[in-house]
């Protein structure tokens, strides 16, 4: 993977949703975690169309279940496990 963005607020929403665009655009492989209250960015419109161009996309389970509680998840959920998983893979990281 190229790219990972790693979400931790929902402020962050436009801009992923501006480089995960501009990722796909360029043909990049990328990926993005969401965790803390960045889960909430699952349900800003333009980040979540923005990520149908990511190859993988998780949260964290248990940021989900504390911020997004009895909401269905749209992507994986996973453990902090996957979100190391996922740093090892990419080239770079991006955190917001």
């Amino acid at each position: 993977m190229d790219v990972l963005l790693h979400i931790t607020t929902p402020n962050a929403a436009p801009v992923a949703a501006a480089l995960g665009w501009a990722l796909t655009a360029e043909g990049a492989s990328w990926g993005c975690f969401l965790t803390n209250d960045g889960v909430k960015a699952l349900g800003e419109a333009e980040f979540s169309t923005a990520i149908d161009g990511a190859a993988r996309v998780a949260v964290c389970e248990h940021s989900w279940d504390l911020h997004m509680a009895g909401a269905d998840c749209p992507v994986e959920r996973g453990s902090q496990t996957v979100n190391s998983a996922l740093m090892a893979e990419a080239a770079r990281v991006v955190s917001l």
